[in-house]
């Protein structure tokens, strides 16, 4: 008897939540039902995140212990996130050139939704320079970073906690352990969530749904194309091409991640994966030790969907108010996403905000955001499961420039997924 695996069961779930959603469009009271069932799920997915990036990250740092070593990885692994992102960004300027998604775009026939939260985000922390990012990774209140669920500054402390840990030798074995323990115990609790998802998956695609409706679509399918199309693009052919120089295949990477990819698309929550994404690049042959350092830094600094889609946005609100971008422009353009995208890590709405932050460094009506709101689920959608993708694929990259890459491992596991397919089926 055949069974039916997460990512078939999320998949289901899916499409009952657009057909529930399309049912009761506009339904204030269905609405009100279904909106605190995905809520509840998002929370509980954000409620582990963070216990499992310290822990694993403490784990794998005390086990290696040496600072230099931290210093060359962390180098190499910020020089690639730079490069890759400066690369999805220019991709995306490219296809908003190629498509032009917001030309002939009549406005008075969009709805404009509210993005005044997003507003005032970026009056209260304007646009941070370089400078202030590098200083923004030191903390000087660890637990404040813990209440904001802000990743950079706790990943910079615990790092450090890690080195002392291991510095300490016979009397930090007890805190190792402890960590060890709370590892296990919360990928055990990750299990436990995973269940859950399918029913998480229905509520949030139907309260969207619900919301706006199929018909929010039809003004700006053009857009949604677009960004379709080119984030196809880039994972087919720039992630393919990374993927086969470090010696693997990009369709192999999504047929292990491919729970994690659906999950990560319909709940448009790169958070959601996290620990299951950590978890399955050990066992695809990738140590614990660059694992648990690449892919948390990486939901900051190496968000390619994200990078794609607010260049190919930047330009769409240009084309829907008429406005010329010269070649120039576009490559100042560029610079100002290079720093925008990296300075507004940690900030809740992130992609609004750096659009936004962005289009008022360009002199550009922001108020044109305020269009894309209502479709943002379903770009967000995409622009996550590229960023999963990005993150996963960046974590070979580095094994494998660092020498520690277990090609047999990585082929074992994948043995393991074909044998667990086929005693499924039979």
């Amino acid at each position: 008897m055949k069974r039916f695996g997460l990512a078939t069961q999320i998949f289901v779930a899916l499409i009952l939540g657009i057909i529930v959603g399309i049912v009761f469009y506009g339904n204030e009271t269905a609405i009100a039902i279904l909106a605190p069932i995905g809520d509840i799920f998002i929370h509980l997915i954000k409620m582990i995140v963070l216990p499992i990036v310290i822990a694993a990250l403490i784990v794998s740092i005390a086990g290696v212990g040496d600072i230099k070593k931290l210093g060359k990885l962390g180098g190499k692994t910020l020089l690639y996130f730079e490069s890759v992102t400066t690369l999805a960004i220019a991709i995306g300027l490219l296809a908003a050139n190629l498509f032009q998604p917001g030309a002939g775009v009549d406005t008075s026939s969009l709805k404009a939704n509210d993005i005044s939260k997003y507003e005032e985000t970026v009056k209260t922390t304007g646009t941070p320079s370089v400078g202030e990012t590098i200083v923004h990774l030191v903390p000087t209140n660890v637990f404040e970073s813990f209440t904001k669920g802000d990743l950079l500054p706790i990943i910079f402390f615990t790092v450090f906690l890690g080195l002392g840990i291991a510095a300490i030798g016979e009397k930090g074995k007890p805190v190792l352990t402890f960590f060890e323990g709370i590892l296990e115990a919360v990928f055990w609790v990750t299990n436990l969530i995973m269940k859950l998802a399918p029913v998480g998956v229905f509520a949030l695609i139907g309260v969207n749904v619900a919301k706006f409706g199929a018909a929010s679509l039809l003004p700006l399918g053009k857009l949604v194309l677009a960004v379709y199309v080119t984030m196809i693009f880039f994972v087919l052919v720039v992630l393919g091409v990374i993927a086969k120089i470090s010696g693997t295949s990009i369709f192999v990477l999504m047929k292990v991640l491919k729970d994690e990819l659906i999950l990560a698309f319909t709940t448009a929550s790169s958070e959601a994966v996290l620990p299951r994404l950590m978890d399955k690049m050990e066992k695809f042959g990738c140590p614990k030790s660059i694992t648990s350092f690449v892919i948390p830094t990486g939901y900051t600094f190496n968000l390619d969907g994200s990078s794609i889609y607010q260049a190919l946005a930047s330009l769409f609100v240009a084309q829907m108010y008429g406005i010329h971008l010269s070649v120039m422009q576009q490559i100042t353009l560029l610079l100002v996403l290079m720093l925008t995208s990296k300075g507004m890590a940690g900030v809740p709405g992130a992609s609004f905000v750096v659009l936004l932050t962005t289009l008022g460094t360009m002199g550009l009506p922001i108020e044109g955001v305020a269009f894309i709101a209502g479709i943002d689920r379903i770009l967000d959608m995409i622009r996550t499961a590229v960023n999963v993708l990005g993150n996963s694929l960046a974590t070979i990259v580095m094994s494998k420039w660092e020498g520690k890459f277990d090609q047999d491992k990585a082929k074992q596991y994948v043995d393991s997924i074909k044998e667990s397919k086929e005693s499924k089926v039979a």
